[in-house]
């Protein structure tokens, strides 16, 4: 099973910025199995939210053509809690993509909190320098991920964000 941990995104300037929305529930089964009695999202799923983020903005980049894999945590500081009925805004930077890695810079907030800090990079597997094969289909960017970007281009968010409508 793939998880998702990002709900849609809100920015994509191809090649140099993304943002990404994650809206936590209380429906959520691992926000209550983490620390019981106390449901809160785990720092490691934050994580995750920032590399699906980040890794689609590296994917895109080179046209989805790599295999993208999360390398390593370059950085992760965490600032507060997320709680049921939080609204995460990601949002993930390319500062540098060559042909075997990329590197993010990355920082999750709410409302104009600081939540995380977090610096990852990416490595494209099939330029790998240590020979290893890899399966030739892109298990990486399957269909979900990429109907996440398709979402953004129905809706022409490419370099500015679109207004919030407002409920009624």
């Amino acid at each position: 099973m793939r998880w998702i941990w990002i709900d849609r995104f809100l920015e994509f300037e191809s090649g140099r910025r993304a943002v990404s929305v994650k809206n936590v529930s209380l429906a959520e089964e691992h926000l209550h199995d983490y620390i019981p009695g106390y449901p809160i999202m785990p720092e490691c799923l934050m994580i995750e939210a920032m590399a699906q983020t980040a890794g689609i903005l590296v994917g895109e980049a080179r046209a989805f053509q790599e295999k993208v894999v999360l390398a390593k945590i370059s950085k992760a500081v965490f600032f507060d809690c997320v709680l049921p009925g939080d609204s995460l805004r990601l949002e993930a930077r390319m500062e540098t993509i060559a042909p075997e890695a990329a590197s993010t810079t990355g920082r999750i907030t709410r409302s104009d909190q600081l939540i995380a800090e977090i610096d990852l990079m990416f490595s494209h597997i099939d330029q790998n320098l240590a020979g290893k094969k890899f399966p030739r289909d892109n298990f990486v960017f399957t269909g979900i991920f990429t109907s996440l970007l398709q979402e953004v281009a129905l809706n022409h968010i490419r370099l500015e964000p679109q207004p919030m409508e407002s409920g009624a």
